[in-house]
């Protein structure tokens, strides 16, 4: 009599599939806690629904962003602190819906890992149910992956998914003109780009994650990892008060690259560098690395993470509005013939 020899099987590959479920079962309460109007089913469909009527749109156009944090994960990875990054993965496309015009209105994330840590992942998952909660977002789906022989050492990857919408012909930009007034939000540090760069500075500074950070209280990696501001609520509030023209989220590329992004041809951005002070952070950063100014303002947020485009007879009562939700507001400049940016003042 012979006996059978046992197969082998997903989780000797090393894919377990009860610890996926376990986690879908962990962040459910967390992404109920998200749950808005609209919402029709919770986790663990094979898709999810989302009523507009019943978020209250009558004619409605939809809206889609999709972002990640970039290296600013390895930092996340190697400090072992997980809270926050969820919140920078929502910021990222959340901030860039709002610059349409539009309101967030579901979101959907993606996580892959070589093995799933039940508990990493859960936290990082609570943090962007968080995030959506800040902005009005319901997280309603999303996909874990567990891909052995991908990603290595607690190795893993973020990427987010939002949909938003808006009433027919609200749109923006729209109705930009010379003369306009553009305000600047204060960001919170770094937010989720140039970390190659600030990696490298780190590198040639000989510091590491756990050292004292030089511009600020704390270790340099819980400093770097202080989350992207999400400016949706204060952003959407001014656009129904009236007399926003465009929005701009200050990402990769700066206020030199995204600025122009939001002005019509034969349009460009006056900004005087001496409106704002350059936070420690950024200050540190192009020191250390020996940036030229202009380096630093094409990589970085040099310390504006949103910018909004005012009619002037307007710009008090907004700057007003957003001081009340909790912003740092600036005056910053104003939109001019020409194309581009073109900076007067300094910031260094």
């Amino acid at each position: 009599m012979s006996t059978s020899k046992s197969g082998v099987t997903y989780a000797d590959a090393g894919v377990d599939i009860d610890a996926g479920n376990a986690l879908v079962e962990k962040i459910k309460p967390a992404a109920k806690k998200t749950s808005r109007p609209g919402v029709m089913a919770g986790l663990g469909g094979f898709g999810a629904l989302f009523d507009l009527k019943a978020a209250g749109y009558t004619d409605p156009v939809l809206v889609a962003a999709t972002d990640g944090v970039g290296t600013k994960l390895r930092i996340a990875i190697d400090t072992g602190k997980l809270d926050t990054i969820g919140i920078d993965l929502v910021a990222m496309c959340v901030n860039d819906l709002v610059c349409q015009g539009a309101e967030p209105l579901f979101f959907l994330d993606y996580f892959a890992t070589g093995k799933l840590d039940v508990e990493a992942a859960s936290e990082i998952i609570s943090g962007i149910a968080e995030g959506c909660a800040r902005s009005g977002a319901a997280l309603i789906g999303g996909e874990t992956a567990e891909m052995p022989g991908m990603y290595h050492g607690g190795d893993f990857d973020l990427a987010g998914f939002a949909v938003g919408a808006m009433e027919r012909g609200a749109d923006l930009p729209r109705d930009v003109a010379q003369g306009d007034v553009i305000l600047g939000l204060a960001s919170d540090g770094v937010h989720s780009n140039g970390y190659s760069l600030v990696r490298k500075v780190i590198q040639l500074s000989g510091l590491d994650w756990a050292s004292d950070a030089p511009f600020a209280d704390g270790s340099l990696g819980d400093s770097l990892l202080a989350p992207t501001r999400l400016y949706v609520v204060q952003c959407l509030s001014a656009i129904k008060a009236g007399g926003v023209h465009a929005l701009a989220h200050i990402t990769g590329g700066g206020l030199t690259e995204n600025l122009p992004r939001v002005l019509p041809e034969g349009l460009g951005a006056e900004i005087d560098l001496n409106a704002w002070d350059l936070p420690p952070v950024f200050r540190w950063l192009g020191e250390g690395g020996g940036l030229a100014e202009a380096e630093l303002l094409k990589t970085f947020n040099a310390g504006i993470g949103m910018c909004l485009v005012v009619a002037p007879d307007r710009a008090e009562t907004i700057e007003a509005l957003l001081a009340e939700a909790g912003e740092r507001t600036f005056r910053i400049g104003r939109v001019g013939q020409g194309e581009g940016v073109r900076y007067s003042g300094t910031l260094l």
